[in-house]
């Protein structure tokens, strides 16, 4: 009974003295310095334009391999074509556990100058603002994850484990620089346990956090391409089965086809997470979200909202159409692109019958025009998921932190392949009017998300690296 006793104060005590240090070890950090440093350094990260394409990282890539130098930092970089390139750093740990790895990809979507009320190259500072393409999606991430490497090199209690940075080439495109990497150096990082990385989905409503969504799946992309075949000829001889009019009636089956309501667990969590914040009767209906989506009505309702459509049911958008280049000219082929996203467990041979079935015309030719990635999850029950719960409740008592899954797509689908746990997530929170910057115009970050999210990701990492 007394050794019993005493290995549980000795366990106490070993807890409390571990949150004691922290906590003292928080007190002697100078944060104002390394959060004027982060928006400094943010400011220089925007200026470096890896517009994808062509992307040009190594440019990236030697501006973080300039600022892990000068902290002694442990990094390598990997040009794994003319310009394009991934880094990767590591602070070593005794490896009681296992690593856990920063990942953020260095590229980001072209933008129109004229389009923007700055350049979008420039990181310049209006209204307690930073501006600049990528500053959400995800150099603004990337640059937590720098401030956090730094923090541990020079702050941070001994690690139990490996806390490895990766910047990837190429997210927005092809994802070249995360394949690359996975197919040549998995054996730096294949161990992991976490990653974190972008996809996380947080809302604030004011100076308030309402919700904070921890991605733990993504949608996978199937993209497809029709092709109808038929008689041309002059414009003004109509065809009635040409190439256009075969393909027009195929997309009106595909517009007018409602794919199956599938709830998946992950999703039913989230709806109830989300119930308090609505109104009746939406609370209640939330709540109890699988008997609800039972109600065609509401069903009907529901998946016609953009917000909430694309989480219970695969996804398929028209987008690129293409037919004759002349007006006065019936064209023998036409083509259009449709972009498909899938859930989670979803077969894509299973859904391209069914296409096929829609579509009622087997002349027509259906192609997939992507690398299609199996779409995946991760599981919640993990240290690193309760610890960002808890400490984000208490720094935002009021926000409901539930679980999210995308309707786009991350490099977590890649590395959870692995068998790592990956979660999308940052402490970065955006009003939806600055979230409509993401591959828009002026996308921006507030100073404060910069400042204050540098404190909150390095306390996330150390904790679960003690």
């Amino acid at each position: 009974m007394i050794k019993n006793l005493t290995t549980i104060v000795l366990a106490w005590l070993t807890v409390f003295g571990c949150v004691v240090v922290g906590r003292a070890q928080d007190s002697k950090i100078d944060w104002p310095r390394y959060q004027d440093m982060a928006v400094d350094l943010m400011q220089q990260y925007l200026r470096v334009n890896t517009s994808n394409p062509p992307g040009h990282e190594l440019e990236a890539a030697k501006f973080l391999k300039k600022i892990f130098d000068q902290h002694g930092i442990e990094n390598e970089i990997f040009e794994y074509k003319p310009g394009r390139a991934n880094i990767i750093a590591r602070l070593k740990g005794n490896g009681s556990k296992r690593p856990i790895i920063l990942l953020s990809h260095m590229d980001v979507v072209t933008a129109e100058p004229a389009s923007w009320d700055v350049d979008p190259f420039a990181g310049i500072i209006k209204n307690g603002t930073i501006y600049g393409r990528g500053a959400l999606d995800m150099k603004g991430e990337g640059l937590l994850h720098l401030m956090t490497m730094i923090l541990l090199k020079h702050e941070g209690p001994p690690l139990s484990r490996d806390v490895i940075f990766i910047g990837t080439a190429d997210e927005e495109v092809d994802d070249e620089g995360s394949l690359w990497m996975i197919a040549n150096k998995a054996d730096l990082f294949k161990n992991a346990e976490y990653v974190i990385t972008e996809g996380g989905d947080n809302l604030l409503d004011g100076n308030s956090v309402k919700l904070v969504g921890v991605d733990v799946a993504e949608k996978a992309p199937f993209w497809l391409r029709l092709t109808a075949t038929g008689l041309p000829g002059h414009g003004s001889r109509p065809v009635a089965d040409s190439a256009t009019n075969r393909l027009i009636r195929a997309m009106n089956r595909i517009l007018d086809w409602e794919t199956p309501v599938k709830l998946l667990p992950a999703v039913e969590q989230f709806f109830k997470d989300i119930a308090p914040l609505q109104q009746e009767p939406l609370r209640a209906q939330f709540q109890n979200i699988r008997e609800s989506l039972k109600n065609p009505d509401f069903a009907k309702a529901l998946t016609s909202q953009r917000e909430f459509g694309y989480l219970v049911r695969n996804t398929i958008s028209i987008t690129m159409l293409s037919g004759s280049k002349q007006t006065n000219v019936i064209p023998n082929a036409a083509t259009c692109n449709l972009d498909v996203r899938l859930l989670p467990g979803e077969s894509p041979d299973e859904f391209l019958n069914s296409l096929k079935t829609v579509i009622a015309d087997p002349s027509i030719k259906i192609e997939n025009v992507n690398r299609f990635k199996q779409p995946n999850s991760s599981p919640i029950d993990t240290e690193l998921f309760s610890l960002i719960a808890r400490k984000t409740k208490e720094k935002h008592p009021g926000a409901v932190v539930t679980t999210k899954m995308l309707s786009g797509y991350t490099e977590s689908q890649l590395y959870r392949q692995l068998g790592i746990t990956a979660y999308g997530w940052s402490p970065i929170y955006t009003t939806p009017e600055e979230d409509e910057g993401v591959h828009g115009n002026n996308e921006r970050i507030s100073v404060k998300n910069v400042r204050e999210g540098t404190r909150e990701l390095y306390e996330i990492v150390r904790d679960i690296s003690r």
